[in-house]
């Protein structure tokens, strides 16, 4: 049902000053009507009112590229009962993978399926291996010795999962080779050695000068792309799809983990448009996009977008449709 609303000008009201009162008059009442020797003001409501209507402002908006009946045509080629049999097969392969002896190969493969946004197909694995690895030590935590690579990738991956890790033996480590850890900084806690703060200033520096000599063109891009902006701060979604098409380069790229993140992704991208066929059937007949439209932004697809990018997981459909619709109406509400 539309709404429609008219304003009108509130009732005139006319203020009268009226004389000081007499002490004489002034009793025990007197904090009711006013103090003895001051001046108090009467508010006397008119019992004219005005039927003219204020028109409101215009605020020239642009009308949202995104039409109901184009959003409705939107199709995927990604959904059925095969490509679900290929995602299944697909992630039982890559179970046994996360099933090996090397813990540091564990580590590597849980930051490639995160990064290319499969981590959710597996996170009683992901959960138990990092268990292990914590529990291991769990009363004199101490993190593996390999390489300094292994020790930071480690302590990121247990930060990043909750795990509380002391930072002493990592900044032994750093102290000796500390420009290769600039991902540890980001994952510090209020009080912290304060060496971090050293390194991700010096790494910084030194990273980008050793992106403009380095031939490998796959570290270079994803270098680069760490120092414009720390993963931990981009939407997740996004950060998928450019990490598989990156991740494809790579020279040690695994071939069933690749076909499993293009495929999930596509599949996935077909509930989003589900998704928003649903939020944009239910933003129109609400009917505010055109009832609104002199005045107030028509922001549905903004807000679904900004939903989705909130919860991206193909389970949390409704929450996407109603967090789109609600932040719509806040942005209505404001432009009201």
């Amino acid at each position: 049902m539309a709404l429609y609303c008219q304003l009108t000008s509130p009732p005139s009201l006319t203020f009268i000053r009226l004389p000081p009162l007499k002490s004489s008059l002034v009793g025990s009442s007197s904090n009711i009507v006013g103090r003895a020797n001051r001046s108090v003001l009467k508010c006397i409501a008119a019992t004219k009112t005005s039927d003219e209507t204020i028109v409101r402002r215009l605020a020239n908006y642009p009308p949202s590229n995104w039409s109901h009946d184009y959003v409705q045509s939107l199709t995927s080629n990604y959904v059925g009962e095969p490509f679900a049999q290929r995602v299944e097969k697909l992630k039982e392969e890559v179970r046994l993978m996360l099933n090996s002896v090397d813990p540091l190969y564990q580590l590597e493969l849980i930051d490639d399926l995160e990064r290319l946004g499969v981590s959710n197909h597996f996170q009683d694995e992901i959960k138990r291996i990092l268990n292990e690895i914590h529990n291991n030590n769990s009363n004199n935590y101490k993190p593996r010795e390999e390489s300094l690579h292994a020790i930071s990738l480690e302590f990121r991956l247990l930060r990043q999962h909750g795990y509380d890790i002391p930072t002493g033996h990592a900044s032994q480590m750093i102290a000796e080779e500390f420009y290769l850890c600039m991902k540890l900084a980001f994952l510090l806690k209020e009080g912290e050695n304060v060496i971090f703060d050293d390194v991700r200033n010096f790494t910084t520096s030194y990273l980008k000068e050793y992106v403009k000599e380095n031939k490998d063109q796959y570290l270079s891009i994803v270098v680069s792309h760490e120092l414009e902006l720390p993963r931990y701060w981009r939407m997740p979604r996004l950060e998928a799809r450019w990490f598989i098409d990156v991740y494809e380069t790579r020279p040690d790229m695994n071939s069933i983990v690749l076909e499993l993140a293009k495929l999930d992704f596509n599949m996935v991208q077909a509930m989003h448009q589900e998704d928003m066929k649903s939020t944009s059937r239910n933003w129109k007949k609400m009917g505010l996009g055109h009832q609104l439209s002199s005045f107030a932004r028509d922001s549905w697809m903004m807000s679904f977008f900004w939903a989705m990018g909130m919860t991206s997981e193909p389970q949390y459909g409704h929450c996407r449709t109603m967090s789109g619709i609600v932040n719509a109406l806040i942005t209505s509400m404001d432009d009201v």
